[in-house]
């Protein structure tokens, strides 16, 4: 049981990396924002990102919540996974 939760929360860390790697190279792209791909990529990366850009001053020209958000995913796992081996 163990096992597959750390291994769940390692697959759900990999899932969130690579879809917000694909939006930051979508981002410096021009791509039809109205693609089918690029919508799913927006409508599921968004709400994620949404909250700490609210949070975040303006910095210029570049978006910074993408990695914010890359840093936060790897700590809140890393803390879900000490947590799940120190209980079991």
């Amino acid at each position: 049981m163990l096992v597959a939760l750390i291994g769940l929360i390692s697959v759900l860390q990999q899932v969130i990396f690579w879809l917000i790697l694909a939006q930051i190279i979508v981002s410096w792209m021009r791509v039809d924002p109205y693609h089918p791909a690029v919508r799913v990529l927006h409508d599921i990366t968004e709400p994620l990102l949404a909250p700490i850009r609210r949070l975040m001053p303006s910095s210029g020209m570049f978006d910074l919540s993408p990695l914010v958000l890359l840093f936060a995913v790897k700590i809140i796992g890393e803390i879900l996974k000490t947590i799940l081996i120190s209980i079991f």
